[in-house]
């Protein structure tokens, strides 16, 4: 044990006094309180830094949820959309089995059961990797179906927006771009990043502007989805970790895209009329069921196909590298009033959370909710529409209430008509 002694702190050299007294640590070894105290601070801050540069856990799952789990975990979130749900749920199941096998091959001792099974019967057979395009109209719900899967795997997530991207060397950002959000977002974890998903938007817009040859070249369009190919497919990248062109000094980091998922979302506005034209040649003579041909014109999403995404003006390369084709459903009267009161995040549940802070209970009157639904359905702009509409109504009622001694405040259809026509609401008249 430690004792006191009269001589002097071998590391400092002070005498003994009552604010910092001296103690023999060691046989010979004397030190004073102060010296102590701050050999203990350093000794801790050495451990924190050993820490922090020790190789960081690539955060690997244990074990894959399932096609069921992942639907019913997008089920919390997203309203109707079964058949989307499905096809994305097997996608990203093979998915992740697929770099789970890769991954057991690299290691002798797997560390899940999955692994183990995979290991075991591990032979020559390649999973190709199945990319995923989403086509539906506008406040559907593809991005928020991109974003929940992510947080159910607990990977890296970015959203990228294609309508900006162009050839190299033209002004805009650059294909490699797309990737440098992915590294943002974890940290430029490149391990963690080669595992992750990149939802890119609006792929509709960078479609072939037009099937005759010209001299203009089609830098943002047919030019980005020939810039698209290796990333699509699969091949090591360099990234500008800082965006390529204001940066032009950085150094580039090596992404290898083969595990890394990529889902593609686009409205493709008048896709329609093609769908109509194909499903068209094959109705021929007068037996024609007038109920199936009004069902048809109700959704031609669901009949989509490659070859429709071809006329649009996807190049066929673009197409064969985004295998998984599903199309999201518009959405009725009864998913939008599901949708604003049923998701985990609904629209409704966020404003009583906002007016519960405050003390004071929010309640909608399901006529409230009615009226909402009815003018985003006049809007047509889907899940989105709600939220301004909401927003609109709710505005007066935010700025009010928290300056106001009452603890109900209870929305009414009267109250939404009120709000919306002092916002000229029912002045603008949308043509069909």
């Amino acid at each position: 044990m430690a004792k006191k002694t009269s001589a002097r702190c071998m590391m400092c050299g002070a005498s003994d006094s009552k604010s910092a007294p001296i103690v023999e640590v060691f046989d010979g070894l004397t030190l004073c309180t102060d010296c102590i105290d701050y050999i203990d601070r350093a000794r801790d801050a050495a451990v924190k830094k050993t820490a922090e540069a020790a190789p960081k856990e690539t955060h690997e799952k244990s074990e894959i949820p399932t096609p069921h789990e992942i639907k019913a975990y997008l089920d919390q979130y997203v309203i109707g959309q079964e058949e989307a749900k499905k096809y994305l749920s097997v996608a990203v199941y093979n998915h992740y089995k697929r770099i789970d096998q890769e991954a057991a091959r690299d290691k002798n001792a797997p560390k899940s059961a999955l692994k183990a099974a995979i290991a075991e019967n591990a032979d020559e057979v390649e999973i190709e990797k199945s990319n995923i395009i989403m086509v539906g109209p506008t406040g559907t719900g593809k991005t928020l179906l991109a974003k929940s899967i992510a947080r159910l795997l607990d990977v890296p997530f970015a959203v990228v927006d294609a309508t900006v991207l162009t050839e190299a060397g033209y002004v805009g950002e650059d294909i490699e771009s797309l990737l440098t959000r992915l590294l943002q977002n974890c940290d430029y974890d490149v391990e963690r990043a080669e595992k992750g998903i990149v939802f890119i938007d609006e792929i509709d817009k960078i479609a072939r502007k037009s099937d005759n040859p010209s001299i203009t070249r089609d830098v943002s369009g047919e030019g980005v989805q020939q810039g698209l190919l290796k990333l699509l497919e699969g091949s090591t990248v360099l990234v500008p970790p800082n965006g390529g062109r204001k940066h032009p000094e950085q150094k580039l980091i090596a992404v290898d895209t083969k595990n890394i998922l990529f889902i593609c979302g686009g409205a493709f506005d008048g896709i329609e009329r093609k769908i109509a034209s194909r499903l068209n040649t094959h109705s021929v003579g007068y037996g024609k069921d007038e109920a199936m041909k009004k069902q048809q014109r109700g959704n031609l999403m669901r009949y989509v196909l490659p070859q429709d995404l071809k006329s649009f003006g996807l190049i066929p390369e673009i197409i064969g590298r985004l295998p998984v084709l599903t199309a999201l459903n518009p959405l009725d009267r009864d998913a939008l009033l599901r949708i604003l009161t049923e998701p985990k995040n609904a629209l409704t549940r966020q404003y009583k959370k906002l007016f519960k802070i405050d003390g004071v209970d929010l309640e909608f009157t399901q006529d409230a909710l009615e009226a909402i639904v009815d003018k985003a359905i006049e809007y047509k702009l889907g899940a989105r529409g709600l939220r301004s509409i909401v927003e609109t109504v709710m505005v007066d009622a935010m700025y009010d209430v928290p300056s106001m001694d009452v603890k109900t405040f209870t929305v009414t259809a009267d109250y939404v008509k009120e709000k919306l026509s002092q916002a000229n609401f029912d002045k603008v008249k949308l043509a069909d």
